[in-house]
Formats: C-alpha cells, structure tokens, sequence
C-alpha cells in the first residue's frame, strides 16, 4: 500500500504560514503523542528553523507517557522547550500561555523596560488531525475554530486574541509534499492525520494489525484474545458475512477505531 496526501490547500497553507512567520515569535508545534517523531514535517521545520519553538505533545491521555518521557527531553534547548498536555483539559490553554511567555521572556522585559507591554504574537502549527484546533479553543476559552475527529478540518490562517498580550495565528494541518518513508506515512494514517478517504480501509488496518503484533502484542491480546489476521479479529467480534464468511472490512474499521480511541491501549509508535 502506497500512502501520499498533499492537496493544495496543504500548499496553499505552507505559503501562507511563511508569509506570516515574520510577525511570529512563538511558534506552537502540535504534535500526536501517539505518533510524535512521525508528526514532525521536514517542510515546516524549514520554515521555522529561526524561531523560537514549543512543541506541545498532545493527546497524551491515548500514549505511552513512559515512551513520551523518554523523547520529549531532545525537544528541549535554547530556544525551544516543550510540553506534554490533553488539549481537551481545563486548563491547558493556561500552561501554554506560561511557556509562550517563557519563550518570549527576553522580548518582554527589554519593552518593559521601556514602559511596553509588548502583544506576544505565536502560531500554531503541525500535522492535520493533532488537536490544533482544540488547542486554539482551549487557549481562547471558548470555541473560535472549527473542530473535528478528522484530517483537514481547518483550510485558512486566523489571527486570534487569546489575552495576556497574546495573539495566536492558527493555521491548517499539513503533511509534507513526498511521504518517502511509508512506515511514517503509514503511522500518520493510523492517527487520522491522512484524510482516511484517500486509504484502502481495509489495507490500513492490516498494516496496523502487522505493526501491533510487531511492538505491542500484549496490548492487542488484551483487547481481542490472541489473533494474527483480520478474519480472527473478525471472528472475535462476531463480524460475519452470509455464510459465516469472516468480514474482515468491518474488522479493519473496528481495529482503526479501536486503536485511535485508545481502547487497545495507551500506544506510542514514535
């Protein structure tokens, strides 16, 4: 199975984001818990390379916090740092607010000192589907952009006020113009943040199924019983065809489904 999705929305976006980078001094870097090396995209780390950065580990409540623990510290440094949150939790909005302010801490006191309080101005940024957008409505305290469980929900750039001297620029996911390493692109597809529309369903979460039994068996037998196709999913599930025939389309659904609602359990894939 080959994946690649780069609309031209996607591009549109890379162009914009540049053109407004020279206002930014933060730049906020969502990143998928469950897949957050796979997250990062070699075109926006181009185009952000001069900034300061905070990479927000989001959706920690579905990953392996002992995995996160152990690769979120390579994000931290001068002039970059991070934080590991669910973008859903009261309160969130907060702690990022404090890191922005961190970042931006050198800026702030030299206008202070001469009786400025200066407006911070950062943007948010990463893949489609890392919870951006319930990021930017945590940080505003109320929903100002749209939402939803699915890649490509947000098309244009928005400039918001979110208080404390802060402006936030939210800006579409986007995906790099040539996913050359399919086992990321294939990481990216099982967390949604490849439209599903553009993938075999059923091929998904065969790959999936490859790649639980790889690295997390024991989280896999604990939610279906020992399997090693989709016709045992299938079977376990009771999903059958007339004649008995195992429905191994709906297996793969459920699978997908299972894995990103975290009922097979806290998964970090890198």
């Amino acid at each position: 199975m080959k994946i690649n999705w780069f609309p031209g929305h996607m591009k549109k976006a890379l162009v914009e984001i540049n053109k407004q980078l020279s206002k930014v001094d933060v730049v906020i870097y969502v990143l998928d818990s469950r897949a957050p090396l796979s997250s990062i995209n070699p075109s926006l780390n181009n185009l952000i390379k001069n900034k300061n950065i905070l990479y927000v580990f989001n959706k920690i409540d579905l990953a392996d916090e002992n995995r996160i623990a152990e690769i979120a510290p390579r994000f931290k440094g001068e002039g970059y740092d991070y934080i590991t949150l669910n973008s859903t939790m009261s309160g969130a909005g907060l702690k990022i607010k404090q890191k922005i302010s961190s970042l931006s801490k050198a800026k702030i006191e030299k206008y202070k000192a001469k009786g400025v309080n200066i407006t911070i101005r950062a943007m948010v940024v990463g893949v489609p589907n890392s919870g951006k957008s319930t990021l930017v409505n945590n940080l505003c305290g109320k929903a100002k952009a749209v939402t939803g469980n699915k890649a490509g929900v947000t098309k244009s750039n928005l400039w918001l006020n979110i208080g404390g001297n802060i402006e936030l620029c939210d800006t579409p996911g986007t995906l790099y113009p040539n996913l050359a390493d399919q086992t990321t692109a294939k990481r990216l597809a099982f967390v949604g943040s490849i439209k599903d529309e553009v993938v075999d369903e059923t091929e998904l979460g065969l790959e999936l199924l490859k790649t639980l039994l790889s690295s997390h068996k024991e989280s896999l037998f604990a939610r279906y019983g020992e399997v090693s196709t989709l016709e045992d999913i299938a079977l376990k599930r009771g999903f059958k065809l007339s004649g008995g025939v195992p429905d191994i389309d709906r297996a793969a659904a459920a699978l997908i489904d299972d894995f990103r609602k975290g009922r097979i359990g806290r998964i970090t894939l890198d």
